[in-house]
């Protein structure tokens, strides 16, 4: 599966209405932690049918972040039906991303 930017303009759709599990990884250009867990969010994207990916970079989608309160960044954040199931704050072994999607 590939990866979506998720945007103010599509998030509705893309993420609120989605009908599989979505992870959205906050993200900036500048983090350090960010860069260490993009590949294994990209790997989880192409291995996971069963599961939507999407990332959210809050220097460009702060109104984004501020919606979800994204505090610090790597934040995953696990959304099904619309709503928040699971989040975690931080970079992570690639194994527990994927446990947060079950």
């Amino acid at each position: 599966m590939s990866i979506t930017t998720i945007t103010m303009e599509n998030i509705q759709k893309e993420v609120l209405e989605s009908e599989k599990p979505v992870l959205l990884d906050f993200w900036a250009s500048w983090c350090g932690p960010c860069r260490m867990i993009s590949p294994l969010v990209d790997e989880i994207a192409a291995e996971n049918d069963s599961v939507k990916v999407g990332k959210i970079n809050v220097d460009e989608q702060r109104e984004l972040a501020r919606a979800f309160n994204i505090m610090s960044i790597p934040t995953l954040v696990v959304m099904k039906n619309g709503k928040v199931v699971n989040q975690s704050v931080g970079a992570r072994p690639k194994q527990q991303i994927v446990s947060m999607l079950a």
